[in-house]
C-alpha cells in the first residue's frame, strides 16, 4: 500500500500532462483549421505536445520528487504494459511474418551502429567502455541496453550517465523528427515506414513515441504495428549482442569478466507481446471456424474487445509512458558532456539512420 501511495502522485501528473497535451492540441488544431496532410485531420500531434511539455516542465520549474516514482514505473511498467495489449492488434502470422522479413534490416543496422560507434570513440580518444555503452545503446534498444551491458563491462557512474544522456538526446530527436522524414520517404508504404522508425531510433519508448505521432499526424495505424514487432525483434537481440560487447572489451584485457546471467538480459515483455498476438490468432480461428471466439464470444462481441483492449493500450497506458519520458528529460546533464561525446552520438545517430533508410529501401518492398 505505501509502495502504491509513491507512485500515484507520478502517474496523475503524467495523465494530466497528457490530457493538457490533449486540450491544446484540439485547440490548436481548431485554430488551424484542420489542415493536415490527411485532409481533416490535427496538423499537430498530441504525443508530440506532451512530451515537449514533459520537457519543458522538467527543465524549468523541476519535478519535486514525490512524482518521480510514479514516472519511473510510468516508463517502464506502463509502457511495457501498453506495448503487450499491442499484441492485440496484430494476430502470429503477422508478427512472424514482419520479424521473419525485418531480421536482414535489424542485422544490417545493428552491425552497422556498432562497428562505427566504437570506431568513432577510438578515433576521438574516448573510454572503451563509454564507446561500448554508447554502441550498444545506439543499435539495440536505449537505456536497457546500456543498463545491461554497463555491469558486463564495469563501466563508471559518471560514463553511465554520460552514454544515456547522449542515447536519449538523440533519441528524442529522433522520436521528433523521423515521423515526418519517414512520410518524406515512405508516404505510400506504411509497412516500410514502420520499418524505418523501428530501426532508427533508439529505445523502445522513443520508437513508440514516433509512430504513435505518425499516425496521429498521417492516419496509419499499421505503422504503429509494423514499428512495435521490428523494434520488439531488434530488442531480443540484446542476448547475444551484449555477451559479445563483453568479449570484444575484455579480450585483451586481465579484468575480471562479470557479467548478468543471459536470462535477466531477455526482455521478457515480447513474450507479452506475442501471448496477445497468439490469443488474436486464437480468438479469431474460433470465431471464424465455430461462430463463437473461444466458444464464448460473437465475432462481433471479440472484435469490439480486442479492440477496445488493444484502444486503451495505445490511447492510455503508452500515452501516460511517454508523457512520463517528457518529464524525466534532464538536459542539464548535457552542459558535463563536452564536444567528443556528442561527436560520438551524432555519428552513430547518423549511421543507423542512414543503413536503415537504404535497408528499407532496397527490402522493404518485400513484406
Amino acid at each position: 500500500m505505501n509502495k502504491l501511495k509513491t507512485i500515484i502522485p507520478g502517474l496523475v501528473l503524467c495523465m494530466a500532462l497528457m490530457g493538457a497535451a490533449l486540450l491544446l492540441t484540439e485547440l490548436a488544431g481548431q485554430l488551424l483549421g484542420y489542415v493536415g496532410v490527411v485532409e481533416g485531420e490535427n496538423p499537430l500531434s498530441a504525443i508530440f505536445t506532451a512530451v515537449l511539455l514533459g520537457v519543458i516542465i522538467r527543465n524549468t520549474i523541476g519535478v519535486s520528487d514525490v512524482f518521480l516514482k510514479g514516472i519511473s514505473f510510468a516508463m517502464s511498467i506502463v509502457l511495457k504494459a501498453g506495448i503487450i495489449l499491442l499484441g492485440l492488434r496484430l494476430s502470429l502470422l503477422d508478427v512472424i511474418t514482419l520479424g521473419a522479413w525485418g531480421l536482414p534490416i535489424i542485422v544490417a543496422c545493428i552491425s552497422a551502429a556498432l562497428i562505427t560507434t566504437l570506431w568513432a570513440a577510438r578515433l576521438l580518444n574516448q573510454q572503451r567502455s563509454m564507446g561500448t555503452l554508447t554502441a550498444v545503446g545506439t543499435s539495440i534498444c536505449g537505456i536497457t541496453a546500456i543498463m545491461g551491458t554497463a555491469p558486463a563491462i564495469k563501466a563508471k557512474e559518471p560514463e553511465i550517465s554520460y552514454a544515456v544522456a547522449i542515447v536519449t538526446l538523440f533519441g528524442m530527436v529522433s522520436m521528433f523528427l523521423y515521423p515526418y522524414l519517414a512520410y518524406t520517404f515512405f508516404s505510400g508504404d506504411p509497412v516500410r515506414a514502420g520499418l524505418f522508425l523501428g530501426t532508427a531510433i533508439h529505445d523502445t519508448s522513443q520508437v513508440i513515441g514516433a509512430s504513435l505521432i505518425y499516425d496521429q499526424l498521417y492516419s496509419s495505424q499499421q505503422v504503429i504495428d509494423t514499428a512495435a514487432v521490428t523494434k520488439l525483434t531488434r530488442n531480443a537481440f540484446l542476448i547475444a549482442v551484449v555477451p559479445l560487447m563483453s568479449y570484444l572489451y575484455f579480450r585483451n584485457s586481465r579484468a575480471e569478466k562479470k557479467q548478468k546471467p543471459l536470462w535477466e538480459l531477455f526482455p521478457y515483455f515480447v513474450l507479452g507481446f506475442l501471448f496477445m498476438a497468439v490469443l488474436r490468432t486464437i480468438g479469431d480461428t474460433t470465431a471464424e471456424n465455430r461462430d463463437l471466439a473461444f466458444g464464448l464470444l460473437s465475432p462481433d462481441l471479440w472484435t469490439e474487445l480486442w479492440q477496445g483492449i488493444s484502444h486503451a493500450g495505445t490511447t492510455y497506458f503508452l500515452s501516460t509512458a511517454l508523457a512520463a519520458v517528457g518529464l524525466s528529460t534532464n538536459l542539464a546533464i548535457f552542459r558535463r558532456l563536452g564536444v567528443r561525446p556528442l561527436i560520438v552520438g551524432i555519428i552513430a545517430a547518423l549511421t543507423v539512420s542512414l543503413v536503415s533508410l537504404v535497408m528499407v529501401s532496397l527490402l522493404g518492398g518485400w513484406i
